[in-house]
């Protein structure tokens, strides 16, 4: 076996009688710790002391788990720049204090069908704050809200490339939605243009009709009275 002293150092392969009283010349245990390896390794310890001591840092570590808080912080699409500073001022000192943050997006009404506002809203979050927390739960939709989960620690470089990239992709998309809508309104406003005029000139070829109705008895009258 490979043999590992109370230090950690390598002591080199040793038969396990040798090994055995060496562990008993220091009044200690010898514990196999690697069972797979060839050969086996064994290191010579307090194996009481060394028990105790996995059960405290397990302790520790679960109430380090138990004590990680959740804030929650709500917005909405529309929401106004000094409350969007406000609320970004909030998860800014909850991560601060070591919590988790939630941030919850709120839609309402035809608001379902822009959710790229809310996105907007959650990167700039994110990049706000990006000093203190970064992002672990990316934003998603969750039924009519939006969600984001950030946590205690700065944000890689790699999100904030990723960030400016969606930004970038929803300025474009944006842009050509609106050029879209221009003009589809102003296909429909030369639609609309091109009707009223068919429409002035039939009035007025109407009018020109009536008018020369008008006049043929009153010559014809004047006509009989002459004769």
């Amino acid at each position: 076996m490979r043999l590992v002293s109370p230090e950690g150092e390598q002591i080199g392969i040793r038969p396990l009688a040798d090994a055995l009283s060496m562990a008993q010349d220091l009044d200690l245990d010898l514990v196999e710790v690697a069972d797979m390896a060839n050969p086996p390794v064994c290191r010579i310890m307090d194996y009481g002391k060394f028990k105790y001591e996995q059960s405290q840092r397990a302790k520790e570590s679960r109430k380090k788990a138990t004590h990680v808080l959740v804030k929650e912080m709500k917005y909405r699409p529309k929401i106004g720049p000094g409350d969007f500073d406000t609320k970004t001022r909030k998860v800014e000192r909850f991560l601060g204090d070591g919590s988790k943050v939630k941030v919850t997006i709120m839609f309402r009404g035809r608001e379902m069908q822009h959710p790229q506002l809310g996105r907007r809203i959650l990167d700039r979050v994110a990049e706000t704050v990006s000093h203190v927390g970064r992002v672990e739960v990316y934003p998603k939709q969750d039924g009519r809200n939006m969600i984001m989960v950030l946590v205690p620690g700065q944000a890689t470089r790699r999100q904030r490339e990723a960030a400016e990239d969606r930004r970038a992709e929803e300025v474009a998309a944006e842009t050509a939605e609106q050029e879209a809508a221009e003009t589809a309104a102003a296909a429909t406003a030369e639609t609309a243009a091109t009707a009223e005029t068919a429409e002035t000139a039939e009035t007025a070829e109407q009018e020109a009709t009536e008018t020369d109705t008008t006049a043929q008895p009153a010559e014809t009258q004047t006509a009989a009275e002459t004769s």
